[in-house]
């Protein structure tokens, strides 16, 4: 658009010359300044002006109204903040609001034009500032990483903010330009008065403004990063998209243009058509004839500046207020929204800092990582333990951006990874800035390659080779040697293959360590997803107060067990006992004969044959201990289910390599006949409901029993212990019976078992076995008024070491409830301890949910806690 490219050429002007700009802006004003302090005509100095009675309403209301312009301006400049700079952009902002006031006096002073009763409208004009104008463009400067990135983008902001401000410039001054025509002395003064400071802020605004930032951002970039030293606020980065997408509404701009083309018809015809019967003395409706001539000379020796000191040291009473409310905001913004503000802000590290490992808010994993041809927009350190990754400062080539298909910007938003919680999730870009050049040819790349030079490569040149099949896709975190990069380019790789190129936007890849994921977590990988974590607690087990996370996706489930959890803590807490402890791994094998199966089984069921096959499979670990086996049989297949402790590691692994050393002494010294089909064969069972975990157990076994009172069940639970026994039976046993559930004689377990999995980093997948749960309910008490509860889970499979509990943030939630890693008094004791949580966390959200039901609260509830307002295409549901 070609006006959109004016605005461009003109921004890039200021930006690349700052000082001259900015210098001709302040001769310009001090010209006008000199000329305003000079004039002839100042009213109480020389020249008697008409005074009219102010009345004591009109008085308060005009004092409310300087301090309600005054907290405005405060408030804007505490937005300017948020960007990262607590005084140059507020200042650069309110010298351009500043500015315009002193052109607009100075414009009228210039025809000798009278002032009096304007002073007091000067609030209303001051309302008329909107310093979101230059935050709206600050934006834009502070989301560059280098000296001409910042050029470019101010360009980039004037391109877009420009033809916006300038038509509304327009509109403002055409709507305020209407009072001029009133016939109301003073209502003209003022309008008059709006007109030229509206358009001398425009002005000031597009010269000197955008000329600061520059400055300032070029005086600033002292950096190692070679970015300048504030730019890295997320508030920047959150919304710069955004301006660049939002397009003004094209109805509103078309209303606008009409509008504006009525009131130039409006005031065309006011000023050309000459009306019937005037006078020749009357005044043309010109700036100089609404302002008019008041007053008389008088004659006086005091110089205008010390006219102006005395003015300002005989202050009224409305004077006084105004200047204490400057005063204490001063000291607000400069002290106290200091304290409050840090907590806003990160502090940036990069690869020469140094971290206090002492603090035990900063992880201990702090990486830097430098990447040419990765360009992070943001690095501020995560200091909330757990670790994701600190951040990364990478060198930022300076190259210009082209407009080419090589310089396609790939973005990820960083979604609730910050320690920062404002409400709204935290967004942060970062851009992948490929080389402006096409990538080589494919000889080149493979050559720089095979030299062990990839970070030569671009991300395009990277790609290359990944769909010429010379560097695996599974493989580009180990062959870039560099995490973050190979998640990014496997991204890219993916969007190709996809029609939505938006569907990654917000998918967050980057500050995460994935050095915890590689080979043992996860493949393939594209980036993280962030689950809200909840707590609840304290729940009192055993005597012992834990607060329990829950990650969740679901209202009301935090909610439901904390009110189960206070309420146990009323009936004096919970109870638990680990009766059963043994994962279990069933091989199945064939015989040549059903005979010869069944002398195999004769043979396990002996107790010196189980004494061999248990030093062997002993002897694979420190903390595998073989308790038992149990047989199944069908035709000539034979299941041999291996039961065994496993220490604090859910032991999948540990069980499977046992299962295999003593098949392998099985089939080598006692049965050579027999064929292993596979070392699981579902007789375990692993993820799948079935009856023998049900009965025989799988994992650690946990009983929890409490007692809550009656008054506590009719005043906190809102319902009676009658009501509860005769939902449980109904409900829990006779319903789930009907259904044929297996191990589900239970209200909502899967739920909280869920929730605990995800959060301290346990196989989600196993909730299938672990919420295996039995609810009994029995009246209890002299008098039968209270409740008793149990809950039984026979299969709860956990670990506090290995697999996902190993990643930083899901080994925080289990320092939380201090079972992180293994015991070393008493190996085991961690993840007992652990499964009797769930446990007790079970047996709570039992209680509360079962009330709910009772009582029927259970749909109003969700209705008003676990409906969204916010729909996927951005309204509001209905």
């Amino acid at each position: 658009m070609f006006l959109s490219s004016v605005f461009r050429a003109h921004g890039r002007y200021c930006a690349t010359h700052p000082w001259e700009v900015i210098v001709c802006t302040l001769t310009l004003l001090c010209i006008v300044s000199m000329s305003a302090l000079s004039s002839n005509t100042i009213c109480g100095r020389n020249h008697h002006c008409p005074t009219e009675d102010v009345k004591s309403s009109d008085l308060i209301i005009l004092t409310l109204t300087k301090c309600l312009a005054v907290i405005y301006i405060y408030l804007q400049f505490r937005n300017l903040r948020k960007l990262g700079s607590k005084y140059i952009l507020g200042i650069a902002a309110l010298f351009t609001v500043f500015s315009s006031f002193v052109f607009a006096t100075s414009v009228l002073n210039l025809v000798d034009s009278d002032f009096t009763g304007l002073n007091e409208a000067l609030p209303f004009f001051l309302l008329l500032v909107d310093l979101g104008k230059a935050s709206a463009l600050a934006r834009f400067a502070l989301s560059a990483s280098s000296k001409d990135e910042v050029r470019e983008h101010i360009a980039q902001g004037m391109s877009i903010i420009g033809p916006v401000i300038t038509l509304d410039t327009v509109v403002e001054s055409l709507v305020i330009g209407v009072g001029t025509l009133s016939g109301i002395k003073q209502l003209e003064v003022m309008c008059c008065f709006g007109c030229i400071f509206v358009v001398a802020n425009y002005i000031v605004f597009m010269t000197f403004f955008p000329s600061c930032l520059s400055l300032v951002l070029e005086l600033s970039e002292k950096t190692r990063e070679g970015r300048p030293v504030w730019h890295l606020n997320k508030m920047a980065q959150q919304y710069v998209d955004n301006d660049v997408e939002e397009k003004p509404n094209p109805v509103v701009q078309r209303v606008k243009i009409i509008m504006s083309a009525g009131l130039v018809l409006v005031h065309a015809n006011s000023h050309l058509r000459a009306p019937s019967g005037i006078k020749k003395g009357d005044l043309p409706r010109t700036v100089a004839g609404i302002f008019g001539e008041g007053g008389n000379r008088m004659q006086t020796a005091m110089p205008v500046w010390y006219y102006h000191l005395s003015s300002w040291m005989a202050m009224s009473p409305e004077n006084m207020l105004l200047l204490t409310m400057i005063a204490a905001l001063s000291v607000k913004y400069a002290f106290i929204d200091g304290d409050t503000d840090s907590v806003t802000k990160e502090p940036i590290l990069d690869a020469h800092d140094e971290v206090d490992i002492a603090d035990p808010g900063v992880s201990k994993e702090v990486i830097v990582q430098k990447e040419s041809n990765l360009v992070s927009l943001e690095a501020p350190a995560f200091r909330a333990s757990p670790a994701f990754i600190i951040g990364d400062s990478r060198d930022v080539s300076e190259d210009e951006e082209s407009d080419n298909f090589y310089t396609k910007r790939y973005v990820d938003v960083e979604v609730q990874t910050s320690h920062i919680i404002t409400g709204q999730s935290s967004m942060v870009e970062h851009v992948s800035k490929p080389s402006p050049h096409p990538p080589r040819p494919l000889d080149d790349c493979i050559a720089v390659y095979n030299a062990g030079n990839v970070q030569d490569l671009t991300d395009d040149e990277i790609l290359l080779l990944v769909k010429q099949k010379h560097i695996r896709s599974h493989n580009l975190e180990s062959a870039l040697e560099n995490h973050e990069r190979g998640v990014l380019i496997r991204r890219r790789l993916i969007l190709d293959d996809l029609d939505n190129k938006n569907s990654l936007q917000t998918l967050p890849f980057n500050h995460y360590d994935y050095t915890y994921v590689s080979n043992a977590c996860c493949e393939n990988v594209i980036g993280y997803m962030p689950v809200p974590v909840g707590v609840v607690g304290p729940l009192l087990l055993d005597g012992v107060k834990y607060f329990v996370p829950m990650a969740t996706t679901e209202g009301c489930l935090v909610a439901s067990a904390n009110r189960g959890c206070r309420a146990l803590m009323l009936g004096g807490g919970v109870t638990s006992m680990v009766f059963r402890d043994g994962i279990t791994r069933a091989p199945v094998v064939r015989l040549p004969s059903a005979k010869r199966a069944v002398e195999l089984k004769l043979w396990l069921e002996d107790a010196e044959s189980f004494s061999l096959i248990q030093e062997q499979f002993d002897s694979t670990s420190r903390f595998a201990r073989l308790n038992r086996l149990t047989i199944g049989l069908a035709g000539r297949l034979l299941f041999i289910r291996f039961q065994s402790k496993s220490g604090d590691a859910m032991g999948m692994n540990m069980i499977s390599k046992g299962a295999e050393l003593s098949l392998d002494y099985l089939q080598k010294h006692h049965f050579p006949d027999m064929e292993i089909l596979s070392i699981s064969g579902n007789f375990c069972t692993d993820k799948k409901p079935s009856a023998i975990n049900w009965i025989e157990g799988r994992g650690k076994s946990v009983v929890c029993e409490a007692v809550v009172p009656g008054k506590v069940v009719k005043e906190l639970l809102k319902t009676t212990v009658p009501a509860l026994l005769e939902l449980n039976i109904s409900k829990n046993l006779v319903g789930s019976s009907l259904a044929g559930s297996i191990g589900g004689f239970n209200a909502h377990a899967a739920n909280i078992v869920t929730a605990i999995f995800i959060a301290t980093g346990q196989d989600p997948a196993q909730n299938v076995v672990s919420s295996n749960c039995m609810t009994l309910l029995e009246a209890t008490g002299d008098t039968g008024d209270d409740l008793y509860i149990t809950c039984t889970m026979p299969c709860i499979e956990v670990g506090t070491l290995g697999g996902g509990t190993i990643l930083p943030p899901q080994a925080a939630c289990l320092q939380m409830l201090g079972v992180s890693g293994s015991c070393r008094e008493e190996p085991g004791r961690n993840a007992s301890t652990l499964a009797r949580i769930v446990c007790g966390s079970v047996l709570a959200a039992e209680l509360n949910l079962l009330s709910a039901l009772a009582a029927g609260h259970l749909v109003k509830s969700h209705m008003k806690y676990n409906r969204s307002s916010i729909s996927m295409n951005g309204g509001i549901s209905s």
